[in-house]
């Protein structure tokens, strides 16, 4: 994927790791305890791992229960409401989006990884392979749609006007210039549309779902170009619980627990890369990527 000076600035204040990072913590909770129940929404809670999670919070006295949901417009309005209590699902454009649109501040609290995002075909076995006027599929929601569109550039498919942004749309393809057709669809639907297309953009979470291998990718973004950083997948919270000591802890607990963080890259077909960034780095970058959302609304 190509850089650009617009992400530059948010990108130099994430540190990723892909190996483990043990950090402090304790057990207990401001305004909770040990044997509290957190309501934690994911997309994907058949994803063995999150089995091993729960055991493990259940050694530190932590009841967790995994709420699951279909799409990924659903788990941010549900914290918002209080009807969960924390959610891991998206990466910090996905959150910086829903909190300028929706007037809302949903805080990061810790990382998790960052996914590679793809393109698949059931067409062809080669980018060089899509013709012409050929049509490719892409997640239509706005944090995906820039990043699949900056993907479909770095395969030689389109050409995005001033090079292309995190923030780039449909309009912004030099359809004169662009060997490709561009179609946004709801992110679910990508994989299901690849009989009628030439290629599409799956996000992870739809890889497998859809009876793909990640190893059947035609090409990926790279997760450590630093254009990739605003992606890091995060544990939300509402603001006023940013501090919350058992939700520190469970965050600890993923990062730190090897049957977790093993079943993360099983599940991902080994393509994640696994992050540790410390919250605060991650709030301040979210911080920024609203301000430049907010720009482009």
């Amino acid at each position: 994927m190509k850089k650009n000076s617009a992400t530059r600035s948010i990108l130099s204040v994430l540190a990723i790791g892909a190996s483990l990072t043990l950090l402090a913590g304790c057990a207990g909770a401001a305004g909770g305890s040990d044997d509290e129940t957190v309501k934690i929404g994911v997309v994907g809670a058949s994803d063995p791992y999150w089995a091993d999670y729960t055991e493990a919070a259940a050694a530190e006295g932590i009841t967790v229960e995994i709420v699951d949901f279909a799409e990924y417009n659903q788990p941010n309005p549900a914290l918002t409401n209080g009807d969960i209590d924390l959610n891991q699902f998206q990466h910090l454009a996905f959150l910086a989006d829903y909190n300028v649109s929706a007037g809302e501040d949903l805080t990061p609290i810790g990382a998790t990884a960052i996914y590679p995002l793809g393109l698949y075909s059931s067409k062809v076995t080669d980018v060089t392979d899509i013709k012409k006027g050929d049509t490719v599929a892409v997640p239509n929601d706005s944090s995906n749609l820039g990043r699949a569109l900056l993907l479909l550039q770095s395969a030689d498919l389109i050409t995005l006007k001033d090079g292309g942004t995190i923030f780039s749309t449909l309009d912004d393809v030099d359809t004169d210039a662009s060997k490709v057709t561009v179609t946004a669809l709801e992110p679910s639907l990508t994989a299901t549309s690849l009989p009628d297309v030439a290629a599409a953009v799956v996000n992870n979470d739809f890889v497998e779902k859809a009876g793909l291998s990640f190893d059947d990718a035609l090409v990926k973004d790279d997760p450590s170009d630093d254009t990739a950083l605003p992606y890091v997948n995060v544990f939300a919270a509402r603001a006023e619980d940013k501090d919350n000591e058992t939700y520190t802890k469970l965050v600890e607990l993923y990062q730190n627990t090897k049957a977790v963080t093993d079943g993360v890259l099983e599940v991902s077909g080994g393509s994640a890369v696994l992050a540790t960034t410390p919250a605060a780095d991650l709030q301040a970058t979210l911080a920024t990527v609203e301000k430049e959302t907010a720009a482009q609304k």
